[in-house]
């Protein structure tokens, strides 16, 4: 009993989902977007992400709308053309540029979760890493690291860490797990760390 009542609910609301608008040649990384998608919809746990419908984007919102959550597309006008094909799902907002995208996002969202993708994705990713080490958010970051697939982005950034680049305690703002369940479990058990530095800003967007 205990089990189940801590599978269907969750302390986020909206969870944003970076990942790529293509799905990938091995097809473990469509097969974890399809989980991920069941694990939000298992915990009651709404989506936000970048609102094409191809690639892992299009399998993930899929999965969520299909289990009856909320699935917010943000997306600027001039890729519409070019990310939205065929059936879009849920609510797609349209912004100006690829800044108010990634910001209504980041804003929306309770917490983030990489899935494989390319250049946008690990653009969107380090972003919101950074602004979790600047104080501007105190939001869980998580990759699904599907069969390894982020394993040397975490050996460069342990290597940043070694070479004085990353401290220890920003290397920690980063959650890895290899499942979707077990990636947003630790999710809800992440408590962010605060260094004097970043605990003395003040950000008008906080």
């Amino acid at each position: 009993m205990e089990e189940t009542e801590l599978t269907s609910s969750s302390r986020f609301k909206r969870i944003c989902v970076f990942c790529g608008s293509q799905s990938g040649r091995k097809s473990s990384y469509q097969d974890a977007a399809v989980q991920l998608g069941k694990e939000l919809v298992e915990r009651r746990i709404d989506l936000v992400y970048g609102g094409g419908s191809v690639g892992l984007m299009g399998l993930v919102s899929q999965a969520v709308h299909d289990g009856g959550r909320h699935v917010l597309g943000v997306i600027p006008r001039t890729l519409m053309p070019i990310e939205l094909t065929g059936e879009t799902v849920g609510e797609v907002k349209t912004v100006s540029n690829m800044h108010q995208r990634k910001a209504e996002m980041a804003r929306k969202a309770d917490a983030f979760i990489a899935l494989p993708g390319g250049y946008g994705t690990l653009e969107e990713l380090l972003e919101v890493i950074t602004w979790a080490q600047l104080g501007i958010h105190h939001k869980p970051v998580g990759l699904l690291n599907v069969e390894g697939y982020y394993n040397s982005l975490l050996s460069f950034i342990d290597k940043a860490v070694d070479e004085g680049f990353i401290s220890p305690a920003a290397r920690r703002i980063i959650v890895s797990a290899p499942t979707p369940k077990q990636l947003v479990r630790q999710l809800e058990e992440y408590v962010p760390e605060y260094d004097e530095v970043t605990s003395k800003l003040l950000w008008e967007n906080q």
